[in-house]
């Protein structure tokens, strides 16, 4: 199963990276500060210049609305601990053997490109003309690649999914369909808080709600005061299928309209605020099915491909000149499991038998033979019987709730994850009034 992380799409994040650029961003490039050392993460240290560098970013963004943006040191301290963050998913990922292929990151490159409306030496031109380093971006992308990996191995190995839960599910009729568009806050509060510490996150919550309710951005407030971690992606979630989400986020957003905002609510980590961005329904699941029969040819040793396509061409003008197809198929084709049923396929969803076998159904009315085609297994003749529209709904309601269930425990498998990689760690914040080790060292 891949882990489907919608809302972290790696070609998506680095994206939106680039076109969120800005000449400022070059402007500060061109002036070039003695480096320092401004966090160490274990073995590890963070610069200045990258800090500055995720900053302008960040300020890039909110180039028309800089207001909305928090004052620069509480950015500044946003912007520190996903660097932060960063270096430690990365450090465990190499640890583990997490590789990213020089071909995975051409793709994703090229997946970028493609989104800005470019080639890549377009988009390397591009990145120039911003002062954004070619080579520095494609480590950026590379990196982003190696921490999906890293969730998906997390997710795999702890986030598993019972037969019981998925009867659970279905049985209280809790699936339900449509999708959400949220933007999403969370104030953490830490494992085994106390009374006062939860009371701060509390009143941080409700401090985020007061200045989205006169007028602030979600997207800055997110930034502002939000720990999730696409805060510095402005909370968004992205569109989600309902069930994907945690039952409380769901039924908050339920009692929403487009647009609106929740007040702050008490979670297993922490105040979540939520605002509904859009909805749409589900509807039935409607799927379209083939009945087919098909003839098979294949090459062999003694038999060229040519070979096999003449022999299936004579076979179809046989049955055009009358011949009964299944007869045909019965002593002709090579398929074992279908030549004793002539020839017959049953009913099947569109791309069953693979996108060759799909696009000649595309061109077919009911009864009609194909022309000859070829597929990895050989020569095809192509009987199509009839056509349908299913709703799969029922059908595919246990695979939606396996995906459902294991997108929740995934999600907050690697959050735990990341608080206890990051409560392991030593870390030295060396910003102005951050000269304290988060955890002394072993």
């Amino acid at each position: 199963m891949k882990f489907p992380f919608a809302a972290l799409a790696v070609a998506a994040l680095a994206a939106a990276t680039f076109a969120a650029s800005r000449p400022a961003f070059a402007q500060a490039q061109s002036v070039a500060p003695l480096d320092r050392i401004v966090a160490i993460v274990d073995e590890d240290v963070v610069l200045q210049s990258e800090l500055d560098r995720d900053v302008s970013n960040v300020l890039g963004q909110f180039a028309n609305s800089p207001q909305q943006l928090p004052p620069r040191e509480v950015l500044e301290r946003q912007v520190l601990e996903r660097l932060i963050l960063q270096k430690l998913q990365l450090v465990r990922a190499d640890g583990t053997g997490v590789r990213v292929s020089d071909a995975e990151i051409d793709r994703s490159m090229a997946q970028i490109a493609q989104q800005n409306g470019l080639d890549l030496s377009q988009l390397r031109g591009a990145l120039t003309q911003q002062g954004i380093d070619y080579d520095q971006f494609r480590r950026n992308v590379r990196d982003q690649l190696v921490v999906q990996t890293l969730r998906q191995r997390v997710a795999q190995s702890r986030a598993q999914v019972t037969d019981a839960e998925i009867d659970s599910l279905i049985r209280n009729g809790n699936l339900r369909g449509g999708q959400l568009h949220l933007g999403y806050i969370v104030v953490n509060v830490p494992d085994g808080a106390t009374p006062d510490q939860i009371d701060e996150a509390h009143r941080r919550a409700e401090e985020a709600k007061k200045q989205i309710d006169d007028g602030m951005d979600f997207a800055a407030a997110a930034i502002r005061y939000s720990n999730a971690q696409n805060a510095l992606q402005g909370g968004d979630l992205g569109w989600r299928n309902r069930d994907e989400l945690p039952p409380a986020l769901a039924d908050a957003a339920d009692k929403l309209q487009e647009g609106q905002v929740s007040p702050p609510m008490r979670g297993p980590n922490g105040f979540h605020i939520i605002k509904l961005i859009g909805k749409r329904d589900g509807g039935a699941q409607m799927v379209t099915e083939y009945h087919a029969r098909h003839i098979l040819i294949k090459p062999t040793e003694l038999v060229s491909s040519d070979e096999a396509h003449a022999k299936a061409e004579a076979i179809r003008q046989k049955i055009v000149a009358g011949e009964d197809f299944e007869k045909a198929a019965k002593e002709s084709s090579q398929d074992e499991a279908t030549a004793r049923l002539g020839g017959d396929l049953g009913w099947f969803s569109g791309t069953a038998y693979g996108s060759r076998v799909a696009d000649q159904l595309q061109h077919l009315k009911p009864g009609e033979i194909s022309q000859p085609f070829e597929t990895d297994a050989g020569w095809h003749v192509l009987q199509l019987v009839d056509t349908r529209s299913t709703d799969k709904s029922g059908e595919l309601q246990r695979d939606q709730a396996r995906t459902i269930l294991f997108q929740r425990k995934a999600e907050d498998e690697y959050e735990s994850f990341l608080r206890q990689l990051r409560s392991e760690a030593y870390v030295e914040i060396r910003l102005p009034g951050g000269n304290t080790p988060a955890k002394a060292a072993p």
